[in-house]
């Protein structure tokens, strides 16, 4: 089991689209998670009639109000589920058959065939398999159905599980982004101390993001390289854009000199000048950020 950020470029690129594709009133509409009461999944129910129910909710999320998604399990798969892509208003889902056996993950596995459905009538999609699918686990993710899916981590010493592409320490940097934007914290909902460990490492990450120059709340280390490396640029002859760690700041220019960098919320590059504090709006999501440049 991989583990760490080995996806963060792609994902950082699928939040991005997210925020492209769905204007700031479209994201609005996923402020509220899917909660844990929509996915209870009771011993007593009848597995087929309880696999549909949360089908529904998944499909009310994802606000697909004419779309109709039949539940199936299968033996002998694979993977741990899979959606026919078709024109719809029908889509077909197999599960597993060894959900049979863990009936509280199903939640997680439709919430993310249902988020393929909704990425496939949205029109948005990566090149090649793997990317695809990191794509719409962030989407699932980031839209409010995806702690399903980091609580479905779980660990003992007899066994392991995982859901979906993403590392969990990954869902957990994607969950930290929604809860910066929501302002909803879900690691109230997480049963796995696997699942909110994870958790705790990727929001981690994401608020680091949210401290490095040339924000204003970057640390005392991060100001003085910011500024060591801007007095470099400012005395090169002709000096190149650079990034730091590859997907940090950038001095570009001369007259008058710029720096750039990735918003913290949806990754969009920002420019702005270098000549002190400065007040920033990121084109694409609209989040207003102070800077000292």
């Amino acid at each position: 089991m991989r583990r760490g950020f080995p996806h963060l470029g792609t994902v950082r690129a699928a939040i991005t689209a997210l925020h492209r594709r769905l204007p700031e009133d479209g994201l609005r509409r996923f402020e509220a998670s899917v909660l844990p009461s929509d996915v209870a999944f009771s011993d007593s129910e009848d597995l087929l009639d309880g696999a549909q129910r949360i089908a529904r909710v998944m499909v009310h999320h994802f606000r697909l109000p004419d779309a109709r998604v039949a539940v199936s399990f299968r033996s002998g798969m694979r993977d741990a589920a899979h959606v026919e892509l078709t024109a719809g208003p029908e889509y077909f889902v197999e599960l597993n058959a060894r959900f049979t056996k863990h009936r509280r993950d199903i939640g997680a596995a439709l919430a993310h065939e249902v988020a393929h459905v909704f990425l496939h009538r949205l029109g948005l999609s990566f090149d090649g398999t793997e990317d695809d699918e990191i794509l719409t686990d962030t989407a699932t993710t980031y839209l409010g159905a995806g702690w399903l899916l980091l609580d479905a981590f779980r660990q003992d010493p007899l066994t392991s599980q995982k859901l979906g592409y993403l590392t969990p320490e990954e869902y957990g940097y994607v969950l930290a982004k929604r809860a910066a934007l929501t302002g909803e914290d879900p690691a109230v909902w997480f049963t796995s101390p696997q699942a909110y460990e994870a958790y705790v490492e990727g929001r981690a990450l994401a608020r680091a993001e949210a401290a490095r120059p040339p924000l204003e709340g970057a640390g005392w280390a991060e100001r003085r390289r910011y500024v060591r490396d801007r007095r470099r640029a400012q005395t090169q002859p002709a000096p190149p854009a650079r990034a730091v760690d590859g997907d940090g700041y950038a001095f570009e220019g001369r007259s008058p000199m710029r720096v750039s960098f990735p918003c913290p919320v949806c990754n969009q590059r920002i420019r702005v000048p270098v000549r002190g504090r400065v007040r920033a709006r990121c084109g694409l999501c609209r989040t207003v950020l102070e800077c000292d440049t």
